[in-house]
């Protein structure tokens, strides 16, 4: 699926939401789509969904979105951050969204259960009476298994545990390669494993725009973590912004490209005066969950 989005402006009040947002989707692409809170990127998924009147067009295989919707919407799925609290049953919520699509309950269960969730025992109650983890997993499930062209996913897996994150990543990457998929995303782990370029919303305008990979390298930190005993390590790490911690350990952060020769000149200068090291990654832009996995 091809999407173009030419010049969008939205404007709410005196506030400016959109300030000519012109963006390309290719077939098969997928994107990464980041800023803070306020920085409009809300209101562009909205805008390509159909669910705003915004100046400029937003254009779907050629067709332009807001003249005939209903041309492309079953083409696209979207997952929302936050599950609405329904009051109908699971089962019916699964019905209704999958008959849609001419998919049935079986398929969404399919699906759910290589989530570790498994869909029938819950069919009867509530969807409010879900966990957080447990309705992202049925949002998720109902938007893998659509067969939907487009997929727009909002922090899809802000409520599930690293076992059902790293199930949704295998779900992903078992899609046609033709899908195209735009991610509403914080979580440089997300980034990492499923998208190919990155698109930063600040203000309502598009402020960087390219390769993930360069994007991971500019904010992507690491933690190198070094327990050494005597006083010539103990100024050697002082004097490169190493601080002390407990029990002899230091620690400091760098930039994740670095890690690799600070390892090496810390090996280097510090032999045999380090008992351990350790370096692990830092998401420094990672979102807040809100709701326990269940």
């Amino acid at each position: 699926m091809h999407v173009e989005l030419a010049a969008i402006e939205k404007r709410f009040g005196r506030v400016q939401a959109l300030r000519g947002v012109s963006l390309e989707l290719l077939p098969g692409s997928r994107t990464a789509l980041i800023g803070p809170n306020g920085s409009g990127k809300s209101t562009l998924v909205r805008a390509l969904l159909g669910m705003l009147t915004v100046g400029g067009q937003v254009r779907i295989d050629g067709v332009v979105v807001g003249e005939d919707r209903s041309a492309v919407a079953h083409r696209i799925a979207y997952m929302p951050q936050i599950a609405p609290r329904l009051a109908a049953p699971v089962g019916d919520v699964v019905r209704a969204i999958a008959g849609l699509r001419g998919r049935g309950f079986d398929d969404i269960g399919a699906m759910a259960a290589k989530l570790s969730l498994e869909l029938a025992p819950l069919a009867r109650r509530p969807f409010r009476a879900l966990s957080g983890g447990q309705r992202q997993k049925v949002l998720a499930a109902l938007a893998l298994a659509s067969g939907a062209e487009l997929l727009v996913l909002d922090e899809p897996t802000a409520s599930m545990d690293p076992r059902s994150r790293a199930a949704f990543f295998r779900c992903i990457e078992e899609l046609p390669a033709e899908t195209t998929i735009l991610l509403c995303s914080h979580r440089l782990e997300e980034i990492r494993r499923l998208v190919g370029r990155v698109v930063v919303m600040a203000e309502g305008e598009v402020a960087w725009s390219g390769a993930a990979g360069a994007y991971l390298d500019q904010h992507a930190e690491a933690v190198v973590e070094v327990c050494a005993d005597g006083e010539f390590a103990a100024a050697w790490l002082t004097q490169r912004g190493f601080r002390p911690g407990a029990v002899g350990w230091w620690s400091k952060a760098v930039p994740v490209t670095e890690r690799a020769r600070l390892l090496g000149e810390l090996g280097r200068s510090l032999n045999g005066q380090v008992r351990d090291v350790l370096a692990r990654d830092v998401e420094r832009l990672q979102s807040e969950t809100k709701e326990n996995d269940g």
